[in-house]
């Protein structure tokens, strides 16, 4: 089948279907591929992992979910094509691509997201891929449209596709991923320092020389959102409560590690874990896995005759999170840990530390995997990096000193 022959106007919905979203209004959906890929079993599964992990546990209406992000990327990824001048640049194909991985991008996402991928060594990104290559809803509804529309919506997001416009819309330091993530989580947090200008920010979009690039006119708008991109880390995803919660989290799952690994009688099914256990997995079991399925079990294991996991199990299903202090040298954690064996609690699941780090604009130069946010400058024909442009990101980028933060956690019986 030609991909020159593919046209969207052909898969028009007689009545276009609509989803009421706080942050764009109304999500429309005019095509039958992308109804019907919603439907799949894999999209709809992301109703059941929560966008943010633990960070509800410190912002209580935080409980939005990864299907709620995956149609706020499509939607923006939609105003890039009708709102601009790319439309003009992208066949038909070529859009059905990207607005196909706009949906699919998070498809990988295990329970509670990064917790889960750090303990069992996945990755979200691969995952995401072979769902969509696999033997899955997701890959028959794309197949049934073209039979290279599952590689090349993948290609996208392996950042591999030989369009790198396309890939610039979904995975790229301005992205539609994250201009929804921050303006949907902080939305959802109850605060503001996600916000920035998105109508601004598309209206000075321009294509040059096949590379999505901004209007120097738009720097203002764009600053905004990287220092968005720096408060929301700081102040909503890296807060200290929402860690403490997702290093528990990791704890309970490392002590079922331990135990399966010694023998351990769970008295109880655990099916759906057995794979990752034996480190004998693939996107098959990942999708039978969601927060609703760990909740159920960390019920069962909170009445375990294992001290530790059952302790563990509690503390997590009744948020009696663990404390948290910073530390600046390994002898302050050892101190801890001596305490902790003292008082009969474990160190090895019970003090834990971590290190965040998070640099709002990444300075790539010309041999980056992903390049610098490219500004036009107002002869309509020089490009600048924007660090060349803005003050606020050349201090960002020059800066020595990039925001670190350690913390020790442990229960409060020991301090």
């Amino acid at each position: 089948m030609n991909k020159e022959h593919f046209k969207l106007d052909k898969l028009q919905l007689h009545d276009s279907r609509v989803f009421r979203d706080p942050i764009h209004n109304y999500i429309h959906i005019n095509h039958l591929l992308f109804w019907q890929l919603i439907n799949t079993r894999e999209i709809q599964r992301l109703r059941r992992i929560k966008q943010l992990g633990g960070t509800f546990q410190v912002y209580q209406s935080a409980e939005h979910s990864r299907f709620t992000h995956s149609l706020g990327v499509y939607e923006i990824v939609r105003r890039m094509i009708e709102e601009t001048e790319i439309k003009q640049y992208l066949s038909d194909y070529d859009m059905a691509t990207v607005l196909c991985a706009g949906l699919c991008h998070d498809l990988g996402h295990g329970p509670y997201s990064h917790s889960f991928e750090q303990v069992f060594l996945t990755h979200h990104e691969t995952i995401t891929v072979d769902i969509i290559l696999g033997d899955t809803e997701v890959n028959q509804i794309l197949t049934r449209y073209h039979p290279d529309l599952p590689k090349d919506v993948a290609q996208v997001i392996e950042k591999k596709h030989p369009n790198k416009v396309l890939v610039q819309m979904v995975s790229s330091q301005i992205d539609a991923d994250r201009m929804d993530y921050l303006l949907r989580d902080s939305y959802f947090s109850g605060t503001t320092y996600g916000q920035f200008d998105l109508a601004r920010i598309l209206r000075t979009l321009r294509l040059v020389d096949h590379q999505i690039v901004y209007k120097n006119s738009g720097v203002q708008a764009i600053e905004n959102y990287i220092l968005a991109r720096y408060h929301m880390y700081w102040q909503v995803y890296y807060h200290p409560t929402a860690r403490s919660f997702e290093q528990l989290l990791s704890q309970v799952f490392k002590r079922i590690k331990d135990l399966y690994q010694d023998g351990f009688d769970f008295e109880t099914d655990i099916r759906y874990l057995l794979p990752f256990l034996k480190n004998q997995w693939d996107y098959r079991d990942y999708l039978n896995l969601d927060e609703s399925v760990v909740q159920y079990y960390f019920r069962c294991f909170s009445d375990s005759k294992d001290p530790i996991l059952s302790d563990l199990s509690r503390r997590f299903l009744d948020r009696h999170l663990l404390k948290h202090q910073d530390y600046h040298d390994p002898k302050e954690v050892e101190q801890l840990s001596k305490i902790a064996l003292e008082k009969g609690f474990d160190p090895n699941y019970y003090i834990i530390t971590d290190n965040q780090r998070q640099i709002p604009y990444k300075h790539y130069g010309t041999d980056g995997a992903i390049e610098d946010i490219k500004i036009l400058m107002d002869d309509q024909k020089t490009l600048k990096d924007l660090p060349e442009v803005s003050e606020i990101v050349d201090a960002i980028v020059r800066s020595k000193r990039n925001k670190t933060d350690q913390k020790v956690y442990y229960p409060k019986e020991i301090k």
